[in-house]
């Protein structure tokens, strides 16, 4: 039996095959909203960033490629999320694709960067193809690591008052936070900077950083996510 055909004797060239898409949400806070980065698609529609696998190549590679061409972004940190198979998810033909996401400061972004409010609902139905789903997906991933760890993508610029901290928490949750119990829950993963923020609005408060790799607590996952 040869190892290429096995039993039925088949070879995979035998097998019908589909073009393989990868396609890439990178979430930001900008403007006091979560927002996904969209490019235009050349159909008409805002879409992901996205390209097809070209042959042997990995699709991180392909993934990356996507990203320095259509989103002028290059050497980002992103993380699959999951495949999207539907056959009729892209009209042109049978089209699996396969979503990955990052997660960017808006300080790391283009200025062209063209962005969508995630809670747009009408904005993000919109867009092409499935990447409805797949900014869905993303948010949900965002969600499951901020509940584990504090601002693990720098959101916050890397130092931050505890209220700024929720104010971006409630954002990315969607929901608002008892601003004491926020604290009870986050603070023991916070050290301080032993400095004060600049007087704005209000009066000077002081200002933390991560402490270690800002670990939270299944108390924590559960107050955040409850």
């Amino acid at each position: 039996m040869n190892k290429w055909t096995g039993t039925s004797g088949k070879g995979l060239t035998d097998y019908p095959r589909p073009s393989v898409a990868v396609d890439v949400a990178v979430l930001t806070y900008s403007g006091g909203s979560l927002k996904v980065l969209v490019v235009r698609h050349r159909l008409g529609a805002l879409a992901l960033p996205g390209t097809f696998l070209h042959e042997r190549e990995l699709l991180t590679a392909a993934a990356d490629r996507a990203l320095s061409v259509k989103a002028e972004l290059a050497q980002t940190s992103f993380h699959q999320l999951a495949i999207f198979d539907r056959p009729d998810r892209d009209d042109r033909g049978w089209v699996l694709s396969v979503a990955h996401t990052a997660c960017l400061p808006e300080s790391a972004l283009p200025d062209s960067a063209l962005l969508v409010d995630v809670y747009d609902d009408e904005a993000v139905s919109g867009l092409a193809f499935d990447h409805a789903d797949m900014v869905r997906l993303a948010v949900t991933d965002l969600r499951t690591r901020y509940a584990s760890y504090v601002d693990p993508d720098g959101l916050s610029g890397g130092t931050f008052t505890v209220a700024e901290l929720r104010r971006l928490y409630e954002v990315i949750f969607d929901r608002p936070f008892q601003k004491d119990s926020f604290r009870r829950q986050v603070f023991d993963a916070l050290e301080s900077t032993g400095e004060m923020s600049r007087p704005g609005n209000g009066r000077p408060a002081e200002t933390y950083r991560r402490q270690g790799d800002g670990a939270l607590t299944a108390q924590a996952m559960a107050f955040l996510t409850g």
